[in-house]
């Protein structure tokens, strides 16, 4: 059905930025960042330990703040604050900037997912599938998700190379500014509403 393709295409576009805005590379290539950032093994193993933290915290301020901030305004806070925080950062790698400013910027990136496309994408893919499709979208927004999420991984080592850090996070920067325009156009704010007014919105928009 056009309108069920609409919406499928909503949930797996959300689902592959949750992916895409890189956060992820963060995590997973963190010892290679902070190394690039000037701090040696044991500072970097201290500083993986504070991303973690920040990442657990803020999680706890997401599940606070969803229903009352609304699913839609944090997707957009996520986005454009991501957007924002890797054009610093990759400023601060093309200056060759060291030292805590990119450690703060690092964790100001992580705390700003955490309470934001971390969480709430898993809420909005839930809300916005009608109960008869629900399943089966489900399961193909979640399948492009870790495929996003493999690509994601498995890209940033050769964009790394190529783009160096600070070319790396000013693209997942423009990648960010799209996704923000993406939700503001496409994903009404699903908070406090039912799935039969969520599923009139979408076909209807």
């Amino acid at each position: 059905e056009p309108k069920m393709r609409k919406v499928l295409v909503l949930g797996v576009v959300l689902a592959v930025f949750q992916q895409w805005c890189g956060i992820n590379v963060i995590f997973n290539y963190a010892e290679e960042i902070f190394r690039a950032a000037g701090y040696d093994i044991s500072t970097v193993l201290k500083n993986i330990a504070w991303t973690g933290s920040v990442n657990l915290v803020f999680t706890f301020v997401a599940l606070g703040t969803v229903d009352r901030g609304g699913r839609r305004s944090l997707m957009l806070f996520g986005a454009a604050g991501l957007a924002v925080i890797y054009t610093l950062l990759g400023g601060c790698y093309f200056a060759g900037l060291k030292g805590w400013p990119m450690l703060a910027l690092v964790l100001a990136a992580i705390g700003c997912y955490s309470m934001s496309l971390a969480p709430v994408t898993w809420v909005v893919i839930s809300e916005i599938f009608p109960n008869r499709i629900r399943g089966a979208a489900m399961s193909v927004a979640v399948t492009s998700l870790w495929l996003a999420c493999f690509l994601l991984t498995y890209t940033f080592p050769g964009l790394n190379e190529h783009l160096g850090p600070a070319g790396t996070f000013w693209l997942y920067a423009v990648i960010c500014v799209a996704g923000f325009f993406y939700i503001r156009a496409r994903l009404p704010e699903t908070k406090g509403k039912t799935l039969e007014q969520i599923e009139r919105e979408l076909s209807d928009g």
